[in-house]
């Protein structure tokens, strides 16, 4: 039987991941220094494994209601309120992956263009192209943040959203608030949605990321997480918020996929909302700084204002960052090609979320490579 015949056209759109080789090369290597995870390393807050471990023994395993539980949801507005003096309409998401996912659906029609940043997270494509929408990539190139021109030029008569993602992945990157005020006045001047994905946000070390929300509150969706932020990102949580229309679409589009967010793991992430998590945030401003100390004389890259990725330029003497990226395996390195990310494959991806002997060790090796 031809089972060929039997897939959507769609899927056509979403190519497999262009890391499939290297990480076929890495499967050949014994205990490595894997710089490739991009998730934290540090454990789920207590307070949050025991109020959810209490809500699965006291039988909270069934379906919420599609937007989450009222008390999550309050106090989440709280918190927002709190923060930028806004009143949005709130809902608990699978994930940020899952709030991108509903918020493409739920806004773009066929052809719909919409304007991400170059490098970008590795789904924001192919949700774009789910959709329907097409995806008009900005180079960021040299500073990783858009520019207000670079982006006026990129909108046409199909625009309907800016994406913006800030702390950012893969670069770490945190956007200066002049350029975030900047890219709302653009997206108020063309009557465009900002969907600003925030979910390194907590994770910030010199200076709290600007959003969106502060200069266009009436024309952004948030995205946050509790993933990054609070280490569980095997949970799947998230949240939305912004304009009561836009958001009532997507969780009506959710009650008919996932359904709800996990019952049992909305009560532990109500316990994470109210946990301190500067410790966490001052060790990987920590390890930012070794990575940075040591990677510096060998690479060029931006110094990351939050996340735990470091981007850095391939030294030219190779062919691509895909090279580089092969050539470290063979010193038991695993890294991220820029390709995975972006339109140019010069760039590589580090996560630092790695205990500080191995991120120490994993960094010399990489500074050989590149003099090798």
């Amino acid at each position: 039987m031809d089972t060929g015949k039997f897939i959507a056209e769609r899927m056509s759109l979403m190519s497999a991941s262009g890391i499939r080789r290297i990480f076929d090369l890495a499967a050949t290597m014994k205990n490595p220094i894997d710089f490739s995870m991009g998730q934290p390393d540090f454990p789920v807050p207590q307070a949050a494994k025991e109020a959810a471990a209490t809500a699965l023994r006291d039988d909270c395993n069934g379906y919420t209601v599609t937007h989450g539980l009222p008390a999550l949801r309050d106090k989440i507005k709280k918190q927002l309120t709190a923060e930028f003096d806004w009143d949005p309409t709130v809902f608990a998401t699978c994930g940020v992956s899952g709030g991108l996912t509903l918020a493409m659906l739920s806004c773009i029609n066929p052809g719909d263009e919409v304007i991400i940043p170059d490098p970008y997270f590795v789904s924001y494509p192919h949700l774009v192209g789910i959709a329907g929408g097409k995806v008009v990539p900005v180079d960021t190139q040299p500073d990783f943040t858009y520019t207000a021109e670079k982006i006026e030029a990129a909108i046409t008569s199909k625009t309907k959203i800016i994406l913006v993602n800030s702390p950012s992945n893969p670069c770490g990157v945190v956007y200066p608030a002049k350029r975030i005020k900047e890219i709302c006045e653009i997206a108020k001047k063309h009557d465009l949605l900002i969907v600003s994905d925030e979910i390194y946000n907590l994770l910030s070390f010199d200076e709290a990321p600007a959003s969106p929300v502060t200069y266009a509150p009436e024309r952004c969706l948030l995205l946050r997480g509790f993933g990054k932020s609070y280490g569980m990102t095997g949970w799947r949580m998230g949240l939305a918020a912004g304009p009561a229309e836009i958001v009532c679409e997507m969780a009506k589009l959710q009650q008919y996929t996932f359904v709800c967010a996990p019952h049992p793991l909305q009560i532990g992430s109500i316990a994470a909302l109210d946990t301190d998590m500067t410790e966490v945030v001052n060790s990987y401003r920590t390890k930012r700084d070794i990575g940075a100390e040591i990677l510096g004389p060998a690479f060029d890259f931006p110094k990351p204002g939050g996340g735990f990725f470091l981007y850095c330029k391939a030294p030219e003497r190779f062919a691509s960052a895909t090279a580089f990226v092969e050539a470290a395996i063979k010193k038991n390195v695993l890294t991220v090609p820029g390709s995975a990310f972006s339109r140019h494959d010069t760039h590589f991806r580090i996560s630092y979320a790695v205990p500080n002997d191995k991120l120490r060790r994993g960094c010399e090796l990489l500074c050989e490579v590149a003099k090798d």
